[in-house]
């Protein structure tokens, strides 16, 4: 049976047509490195690349959630041991004011606390940013007021925050608080309160209030030393869970990777047998379409 010469180009062109998508794919494929340049070029593993990349992003928001909330509980650790170094100053300043023998070193000893006064408070009300750092979660308003008396010095401190902890997402299962807790914020306010005490004690030589104000703020030194602590513990496990995030992250990309990724080798093969079939397309239909010419000559 003869077959109509119009049917074996017809079927030689869409072969040509065939061959030729194929090694312009093969051909982004080397180009590239990717397998996958479009869902249908393998509907499953572009399923599973779009899910890993989906996760890969929130992944990479916890990384970006942890560093933020390892900057704000460095920020409170490095104002925790500022108030603590004030601490430790005023305790001597009490134990020296204890042995005082005169009202000048007394008047001494409670000038230099007035500076240390002003020093804490301006630590209290610290910013990380925009944000107040021990204010809990009203982070808009300075954490720590004062009133003055008419020569402008500091006669009381109160705590405008609130006892709210702000939580931060390490991962899909974990959260922090990279700041301190309210009883943490209120020992702030009674560390500078007591301070005060003790100024207004050396200041009227009253060694009854100097030894009372010495012995409160031992007990908010054990605050202060707590919450240093606790910042460590806080840091050390952002720290732990970063780093399972980016372990995370990085299988994420292999496993995205190995899915995406051409085998170069057998592609180029692919590649090389692909353009040999489409120049030998070529050939056999000039040759055919030789042959048709000659017949409908004849």
């Amino acid at each position: 049976m003869r077959i109509a010469s119009n049917t074996v180009s017809e079927q030689i062109v869409r072969q040509i047509q065939n061959l030729g998508v194929a090694q312009a794919k093969l051909q982004t494929q080397v180009g590239t490195g990717q397998r996958i340049a479009q869902l249908e070029d393998d509907p499953v593993a572009a399923g599973r690349v779009l899910d890993r990349q989906s996760e890969r992003r929130r992944v990479d928001q916890f990384i970006l959630n942890a560093d933020r909330a390892l900057q704000i509980s460095q920020s409170t650790f490095s104002g925790l041991t500022s108030l603590k170094d004030i601490s430790d100053r005023v305790t001597e300043i009490g134990t020296l004011g204890q042995s005082a023998q005169n009202p000048e070193s007394l008047q001494a000893y409670a000038s230099e606390l007035n500076q240390l006064i002003e020093q804490a408070v301006q630590v209290g009300n610290s910013k990380f940013g925009n944000d107040y750092i021990y204010a809990g979660t009203a982070v808009d308003t300075p954490p720590y007021t004062v009133t003055r008396d008419a020569a402008g010095n500091v006669t009381a401190v109160a705590y405008a925050g609130n006892s709210t902890q702000a939580q931060v997402a390490l991962s899909d299962t974990a959260s922090v608080a990279p700041g301190t807790s309210g009883a943490t914020n209120l020992g702030i306010r009674d560390f500078v309160n007591q301070i005060v005490a003790l100024r207004d004690a050396l200041n009227a030589n009253n060694p009854a209030g100097i030894t009372a104000a010495q012995t409160a703020l031992i007990s908010t030194e054990d605050v202060l030393v707590s919450a240093i602590s606790e910042q460590g513990a806080v840091e050390m496990r952002i720290d732990v869970n970063k780093a399972q995030q980016e372990t995370l992250g990085t299988n994420l990309e292999s496993l995205i990777s190995t899915d995406t990724s051409t085998d170069m080798a057998s592609t180029i093969v692919k590649l090389n047998q692909t353009q040999l079939s489409y120049q030998a397309a070529l050939q056999s239909s000039a040759s055919i379409m030789r042959l048709s010419l000659l017949d409908y000559l004849k």
